[in-house]
């Protein structure tokens, strides 16, 4: 019997990114659904009735929810040759608390959701000084786990997708902020995983600027 993979998503977010990624890593098939958030499907609802977010990973029938916890399943799961988290104990541990400081840090929306001026500012400044945090981590290596594209690297991408649209509409130069790091994400966009997970910039930046016309419409 076939195995039967659904990826809930919304093309955007950073969140699902990440678990498309993992599944073309690990050379995984999946029936990739869009979800329209202003009208969430009955299966959303069903399978990630606590939050009601994407993405939501449904294998064989059986619903996996938030983008971390879908990335470590897909590892798990699928692909043992090829992992995207390091076996050893600690070097793992290590993996771990560098992608839940993305998740808690990192928040480049609020950039471009901020009301003011001010609270913009503010926003740019804090996740600069977070993506610098992140650089000294990267340091000399070529990805975050060293030689090997893995589990922080895979966390932590998706936000290429953002940096044109921020850099475009709150004046945020990336590049001259964390140059490690944006060469770094060069080397990830050359992977097909990657490349074919993320939308264009352009895409992200009009989908940004929609976004902030209706908030500034509110």
């Amino acid at each position: 019997m076939a195995e039967e993979v659904i990826l809930l998503d919304f093309w955007p977010s950073p969140f699902g990114m990440r678990a498309k990624i993992a599944l073309r890593e690990k050379g995984v098939d999946f029936d990739l659904r869009e979800e329209d958030l202003s009208n969430k499907s009955p299966l959303l609802l069903q399978t990630n009735p606590v939050h009601k977010k994407i993405p939501v990973l449904i294998h064989n029938g059986k619903p996996v929810c938030e983008s971390l916890i879908i990335v470590q399943y897909i590892d798990e799961t699928w692909g043992p040759e090829s992992p995207l988290l390091p076996s050893d104990p600690h070097e793992r541990a290590h993996a771990r608390f560098w992608a839940d400081y993305v998740d808690k840090k990192i928040s480049l929306g609020r950039v471009v959701r901020a009301p003011t001026e001010e609270a913009q500012e503010a926003a740019k400044e804090e996740n600069i000084q977070c993506l610098k945090m992140l650089e000294g981590e990267l340091g000399d290596k070529a990805y975050f786990g060293g030689e090997r594209f893995g589990y922080v690297d895979v966390s932590l991408i998706p936000i290429h997708s953002w940096f044109y649209a921020l850099e475009t509409l709150a004046n945020f130069n990336i590049g001259e902020e964390c140059p490690k790091l944006v060469a770094w994400a060069k080397r990830c966009m050359q992977r097909e995983s990657v490349a074919k997970s993320l939308p264009d910039p352009h895409k992200v930046y009009n989908f940004m600027l929609e976004l902030r016309k209706k908030l500034q419409a509110q």
